[in-house]
Parts: structure tokens; C-alpha cells; sequence
């Protein structure tokens, strides 16, 4: 048995979830943070439970043919990209080992029950995220923000993210000096005083969009000097949203405009789509094209097929399918973004899609109580996977296909079991990696009624 504070040479011979390396010594494992599969270590153990342990990383002694030197200075202590650490083909290699895992272990299907694709990597590893969101504090006595550190509400100071584009970063910065000259104090989470809780970056082809989320109604003063300087990157939005509530929620509901529109526009294949703050959008604009494609390839809607699309958020994925399908209905629960779809509609030139605003359950028992059939499913819940009342309602459906975008493949597996029990079997599934240098992998799968 290993002892605390005991110092060890082992072999990593796995990683975790998050991207942590194991070891074993018998079958007693410790989980080491910063290990990769085939390194040869030193650690000194931390931490003993009855069935497993972690341990800190404090030499390597042969490095595995996977590693790399990460490129970013907050590596070793920013929440986000864990796998950095590993060059990109291993990281691949870590997600689709990883969803298949989930299929066969949680879903219960043997690899031969169904067609396992080769994971679709990216063609960029880096600048590839058109949003992101930082926290805003203070750290020394100084105005900082930066990314929380894993597992806590502490702000490692940070104003340059090798994963983000680029004029995400420079536009941080002004954002930042902004904040530091109108001399605007930041949001403190224990006290409910303060600001500037988080900054929140968008960027489209040639627009960017700034928001600051305040504490406060009151409009951000002498904000027309920063839409200037922001206007090198193309056309400007700049947006205060309002979230006064004691929250760990990142954004509110109410919304003031303080430059430009209160939106942005983002370029995907030939499509156009009108996004606003509180809308959801894949961060990865060139990943979501290719996760869409393969979400049209598996739903191959005939003419005279009618989709649904649940969770259609500003209707990406709903546009997609109208390209095949004869009609694509949307359902959506945030207003926001179902006014976005129908908008989205609109620019586009698509008539044959139709948005509606609702609980998912609720809205289409109705609409198919009008008379709406249900050829074909598209979900694309969140990270909690379908709830138990949606399950029911595709089965009550009764579509002869549903497709699944999930980004938990666990969630994942878990509704697979469900749905097998409701007649529907997995034929084919697809990792698309989203997401370089973190542990996060987007899988989309296709389940076909049995006897159809």
C-alpha cells in the first residue's frame, strides 16, 4: 500500500476524463495531474482514499512519445486546456477512446453493434473560439481578469489565450484599460458589491462584440472611446447585460445597447446567422460546419420528411436540415434565440423552417396533436443530456430516425439504454473535436427504429 508523502517511480499507464494521468501500483491507482499516458515519473502522493489516491508530479523521468512542451505561460494553473500537455494526434486518439468507452460501457453496445466513425479533428489546434468569458476581480490590489483556477472561484490573472482568436485578446485588453481609466470597480462575489462581474467576447467573419455584465442598470459611462478603438476589427456591438442577482450564472436577461446592435452576424458554410448575448453558438466555427454536416449526413432527409429539431437554440442546426428536408420544425425554450432563428430564417431566404418558443414536451405534443408528424429527430440538449420527459415524448413521436449532437457523451450513453428500451438502436457515432487542448469532444450519433 502507498503511503502519504511517500515519494514514487512509476509508469503512467492511463488518463481520466480530465485529462489526469494514472498510475497503479497493484491495483491501486493515483491520479496524477500533468501525467500523460507512457510518461515514466516521480510523484509524491498527497492524498490516500480506502480505493484510490492522487499524487503531485515532481520529475519526469522519460517523457512518453506523446508529450509536448505546452505553449501557453497559465498552463499549469488555468481551469481550461488540460490536454495541452499532449501532442494534437494523441488528444484525438484520448476523445474517441474515450466516447467509445462511454458507448460500450455505460450505453451497453458491443463495438460491433453499430459503426464507430474516425474522430474529426481540427484543422486548427489554436485561436480556433469565437466567444469567450472572463471573470473580472481583484488580485494584489490590481484590476485583473483572467480564467478561474480548477475547481474554484480564484482569478489567475490572464489577458492572452493561445485558444482564442486572436482579436479576442486585443480586444480584452482595451476592454481592460477601459475599465481601469473609468476606474470601475469589479464584482465581488462575497460582499454583492462592485461592477463588472465578467467581460464576454464575440467574434463573427469581420464583427466583433463586446459585453460587459454588470451588477448594475446604471449605463457604463464614456463607452464611444472603446467602440473606436474595437472598430479596427470591423463592425463593432457593445453591450451592457444586467445580472444583479447573488449567481454563479454568468449573464442576465436584460440587455443595453451602448454602440452598434445588439447582435452579431456569424458566417457558417453559405449560411448567415443573426446571434445575440444570451444565444447559444458553437464556439468553433469551422468544427460546428463539419458536426452539422455530419449531423445532415445521418438524418438524410428525404423529400416529403418533416424534422424536428429540439433544442434548435438560434436554429444552426434546423437551417442545416432545410437544405434536404421538406420542412424542419425548431423548438427552443430561450426567447432570445427563437427570435434569432426565426430572423436567422429570414436573412437566409429559408422558408421552409419554423421556430416556436417553449418547453420542448409541451409544444410538440401540441403541434402534433394539429397534425404535425415526426419523420425524423434532431436533439442537441446540454451538458445534463435529455430529460426523462423528452425521452418519452421521442418515443411518443415515434420518428423512424433520431439524431443526437451531445456534448457529454456520457449523458449520451446513459439515453441510449433509454432509448433502446423505447425500440430505437444505435447504427452509427462520430466524435468531432470541438474543442483542442481541452478534455470537452462533441459526439453525434444516429439511431434508427427498430423494424423500419
Amino acid at each position: 500500500m502507498v503511503q502519504k508523502k511517500e515519494t514514487y517511480v512509476a509508469t503512467v499507464t492511463d488518463q481520466t476524463v480530465a485529462g489526469d494521468g494514472v498510475v497503479k501500483f497493484e491495483s491501486y491507482p493515483i491520479f496524477v495531474k500533468g501525467g500523460v499516458k507512457g510518461d515514466e515519473i516521480r510523484l509524491k502522493v498527497t492524498k490516500t482514499n480506502k480505493t484510490y489516491g492522487f499524487g503531485e508530479l515532481t520529475e519526469i523521468i522519460k517523457p512518453s512519445k506523446n508529450r509536448r512542451t505546452p505553449n501557453c505561460p497559465s498552463f499549469s494553473h488555468c481551469g481550461g486546456c488540460s490536454l495541452m500537455h499532449m501532442d494534437y494526434e494523441a488528444q484525438l486518439e484520448f476523445k474517441s477512446d474515450f466516447v467509445l468507452s462511454n458507448i460500450t460501457r455505460i450505453g451497453g453496445y458491443g463495438e460491433g453493434e453499430f459503426e464507430f466513425e474516425k474522430i474529426i479533428g481540427a484543422d486548427n489546434e489554436y485561436n480556433y473560439r469565437n466567444k469567450a468569458q472572463f471573470p473580472v476581480g481583484i488580485s494584489k490590489g490590481k484590476t485583473v481578469c483572467g480564467f478561474y483556477l480548477p475547481k474554484s472561484h480564484i482569478i489567475s490573472p490572464c489577458e492572452s489565450c493561445n485558444i482564442q482568436d486572436e482579436r479576442i485578446n486585443k480586444a480584452l485588453k482595451m476592454a481592460m484599460e477601459y475599465i481601469r481609466k473609468e476606474k470601475i470597480t469589479p464584482y465581488d462575489e462575497k460582499t454583492h458589491k462592485g461592477i463588472i462581474r465578467h467581460i464576454y467576447i464575440r467574434t463573427g467573419k469581420d464583427e466583433i462584440m463586446v459585453a460587459f455584465v454588470t451588477n448594475s442598470k446604471r449605463k457604463l459611462p464614456n463607452t464611444d472611446a472603446l467602440a473606436k478603438k474595437l472598430a479596427s476589427f470591423g463592425k463593432v456591438s457593445l453591450v451592457q447585460n444586467i445580472n444583479t442577482g447573488k449567481t454563479n450564472v454568468i449573464l442576465g436577461y436584460e440587455n443595453i445597447v451602448l454602440y452598434g446592435d445588439d447582435h452579431i452576424i456569424i458566417e457558417l458554410d453559405d449560411l448567415r446567422f443573426k446571434v445575440s448575448p444570451n444565444s447559444f453558438f458553437q464556439v468553433n466555427t469551422s468544427q460546428m460546419q463539419k458536426l452539422y454536416a455530419k449531423a445532415l449526413e445521418y438524418a438524410a432527409p428525404e423529400d416529403g420528411d418533416t424534422v424536428f429539431d429540439l433544442y434548435s437554440g438560434v436554429g444552426s442546426i434546423s437551417l442545416f436540415l432545410s437544405k434536404k428536408a421538406s420542412k424542419v420544425i425548431g423548438v427552443e425554450i430561450v426567447p432570445d434565440a427563437v427570435e434569432n432563428a426565426k430572423e436567422n430564417a429570414k436573412i437566409n431566404n429559408i422558408e421552409n423552417v419554423h421556430f416556436f418558443c417553449g418547453d420542448c414536451t409541451e409544444v410538440v405534443e401540441k403541434l402534433i396533436s394539429k397534425g404535425e408528424k415526426a419523420d425524423i429527430a434532431v436533439v442537441d440538449p446540454p451538458r445534463k443530456g435529455c430529460d426523462e420527459n423528452l425521452l418519452t415524448l421521442l418515443k411518443n413521436m415515434n420518428p423512424k430516425k433520431i439524431v443526437y449532437v451531445s456534448c457529454n457523451s456520457s449523458t449520451l450513453a446513459r439515453d441510449l439504454v433509454i432509448l433502446r428500451e423505447y425500440g430505437y438502436v444505435l447504427k452509427k457515432a462520430c466524435a468531432v473535436d470541438m474543442f483542442p487542448q481541452t478534455c470537452h469532444v462533441e459526439t453525434v450519433v444516429l439511431l434508427q427504429r427498430q423494424n423500419t
